[in-house]
């Protein structure tokens, strides 16, 4: 399990010529975004960081094929000076919100078994849609998914990345502090047993080995070029792909390259940098497990 490290995914797009690769994870720079792949020899333009490509790539010039890379924040002091402070609760509130903050708050990858298949209904700012989870796809991955849903780590985050014609992402928590323990909380990498097509879900990860941590992506159409780079399905949109098409997807690819969210700033501020900075995204309001 990486240590002291942050998990932010940033999709960085690649040219149509250009083979693409897909990573999301915890880069070992205070850098720019750095894509990453689980292939031993990916493309150079794959692994050079987000901002090398800059001045070369224009964002306007991108196809739909994509690396996806991360975004580091200068410091874990940064984090903690910049995060915003919540307000205060009444007595009565505090009691009843105290069991499920203490499990956002401890993160672990000890958790109980999930079933072989099981469905999640998300419900968003633009109605419900429902994800069929597979089990044997990824084991580890599905078991992980599982325990989020449960504490309710999916009630009230944005999809923060959402670009036509690709793909959206969610799974950075609103709450900065939360967002870093869990950031923080890695997953061995597996095989890829089904391929990214058009409303299969999969964990974002980055370049480095065993990244996997919250933030994960719905392909809006076959992606089937991100198997290679290793990231593995874990479900699939079974009802409501329709919303998941819905989602606002006005700001388009994040910063550096684009002008929508900086994962950064997400680190470090959570939803009020959202709101304030980018309105019309939309959220997940909860997720539920279906019996």
């Amino acid at each position: 399990m990486a240590k002291k490290k942050i998990c932010w995914a940033l999709f960085v797009l690649l040219l149509p010529a250009v083979p693409a690769a897909c990573s999301w994870g915890e880069p070992e720079t205070t850098a720019e975004p750095e894509v990453k792949s689980e292939e031993s020899s990916p493309p150079p333009e794959a692994v050079e960081e987000a901002g090398s490509r800059e001045a070369a790539v224009p964002a306007e010039e991108a196809a739909g094929e994509a690396a996806i890379a991360t975004e580091k924040p200068a410091s874990e002091t940064t984090i903690k000076a910049d995060q915003p402070k919540a307000p205060p609760l009444d007595k009565k509130e505090t009691v009843k919100k105290e069991p499920e903050r203490n499990l956002l708050l401890t993160p672990t990858t000890q958790y109980e078994k999930s079933p072989a298949e099981f469905n999640v209904r998300f419900e968003t700012t633009k109605g419900d849609f429902t994800v069929k989870l597979v089990r044997e796809w990824s084991p580890i991955g599905v078991d992980h998914f599982y325990h989020l849903v449960k504490i309710g780590y999916f009630n009230d985050i944005a999809f923060f990345r959402a670009i036509e014609g690709f793909m959206v992402q969610f799974g950075m928590h609103g709450d900065p502090e939360i967002n870093r323990l869990w950031s923080e909380t890695n997953l061995q990498d597996e095989p890829v047993k089904a391929s990214n097509l058009r409303g299969y879900m999969s964990f974002a990860k980055s370049s480095a080995p065993n990244s996997r941590s919250t933030q994960l992506f719905i392909n809006l159409v076959d992606n089937t070029n991100l198997d290679g780079y290793g990231f593995s399905p874990i479900g699939q949109v079974i009802d409501g792909m329709s919303v998941v098409d819905s989602l606002y997807m006005g700001y388009g690819e994040g910063a550096p390259r684009g002008r929508g969210p900086s994962q950064m700033l997400i680190s470090q501020q959570g939803n009020p940098y959202l709101k304030e900075k980018f309105p019309k995204l939309d959220y997940i309001k909860k997720a539920t497990i279906l019996e």
